[in-house]
């Protein structure tokens, strides 16, 4: 029997009280770190939570960003895009949801008393890259070709999403691959209910998703966490497939295509909907990377793209007869279905604020 537990990773942006956007051009470290250092740790995080080879990610809550070397391979700096909020793993997505919105409560109120206004977007809405400078030296350029997602390390740095964990038991290796692959083939009918990232370089680019026009396809979709060794592990660029770093990944599912969502709610409804489209024994489509191309057509759009908001109903269908005798996540993917039909996703609500405060 097919048992799911949940967790959810959400990057979290915010503004300087002058309006600007907080990135690595104007916010320090330190300021980002000092938020993390006043907020509890709590060992019994442990061992669902990796720390990580540099120690920064000690808490549920750790600054985000990216690491540079010297030659020695000696952390010199991290230069920060926002503050990741992760929760652990939990037996229901209700459970996982109000981790996270609690967790994210407690991060809000102490970046305002900071001078910090929270700012959820899936996209740097200012500048739409992050320079590597100084160039990389020896060391980091032999350490940032290990994988795909090192060589695009950097994307992440102008990206703002979730990954939706599935922690799955009762799939063996391959059918773990395989439900992966079918997530990745799936994601452009699956992300648009999460799209929020309407702005890039100071202005609203006319499409929905910046975040998904530039990152997915580069970047993975799915993500299968297996153990070390495993047999089924595959090389593909961007990867589906990843050894585990710590046990409790084993089995894990990372959905990383979606937009950041200003509401948790909108997370526990993605998760249900993933949850039905791993149990659903009816999808042909398989993938083993995602498809760029259809990627960027959906970030247009949208649920307002006619053929995209077919495609996204009938994986909701799916997902509704898979999930028969589930009444709490039926609730939640009715939710999903009334976003299905007003075609809404949270750039909507961003673009009319833009129109209304200009």
């Amino acid at each position: 029997m097919t048992r799911l537990r949940y967790g959810i990773e959400h990057e979290l942006a915010f503004r300087h009280p002058d309006g600007s956007f907080a990135d690595f051009t104007n916010t320090p470290f330190d300021l980002l770190q000092g938020i993390v250092d006043a907020l509890p740790e709590d060992p019994a995080d442990y061992p669902d939570l990796r720390i990580g080879d540099q120690g920064i990610k000690r808490k549920r809550w750790y600054v985000e960003g990216f690491e540079r070397f010297d030659e020695a391979g000696a952390l010199l700096r991290c230069d920060p895009k926002g503050i990741e909020v992760r929760t652990r793993i939990h037996d229901t997505v209700e459970a996982a949801v109000a981790a996270l919105t609690a967790d994210v409560a407690a991060l809000e109120e102490l970046a305002r008393a900071r001078g910090l206004q929270p700012w959820v977007t899936g996209f740097n809405p200012v500048r739409s890259s992050y320079p590597i400078t100084p160039p990389y030296n020896a060391w980091e350029r032999a350490h940032r070709i290990g994988s795909p997602e090192e060589r695009t390390a950097h994307l992440h740095m102008v990206t703002h999403g979730p990954d939706l964990n599935l922690s799955v038991a009762g799939l063996d290796g391959p059918d773990l691959v395989d439900a992966g692959a079918k997530l990745t083939h799936y994601s452009p009918w699956i992300v648009p209910f999460s799209f929020s990232s309407p702005f890039r370089d100071g202005v609203a680019w006319g499409g929905l998703s910046a975040r998904t026009a530039v990152r997915t396809g580069a970047r993975p979709a799915a993500m299968v966490f297996l153990a070390p060794g495993s047999p089924h592990l595959r090389a593909t660029d961007p990867s589906l497939t990843q050894p585990a770093r710590l046990a409790a990944e084993v089995g894990r599912i990372e959905f990383k295509a979606c937009d950041a969502c200003p509401d948790p709610a909108l997370y526990g409804e993605l998760l249900s909907l993933l949850t039905g489209l791993v149990l659903d024994d009816t999808l042909p489509g398989r993938a083993l990377v995602p498809d760029a191309a259809a990627h960027r057509h959906v970030a247009v759009a949208g649920l307002a793209d006619p053929d995209t908001h077919a495609r996204a109903g009938e994986l909701l269908a799916a997902a509704e007869r898979a999930l028969a005798g589930r009444p709490a996540d039926l609730a939640r993917l009715s939710g999903l279905r009334g976003r299905w039909e007003r075609r809404e996703c949270p750039a909507g609500a961003m673009l009319e604020r833009s129109r209304v405060l200009h």
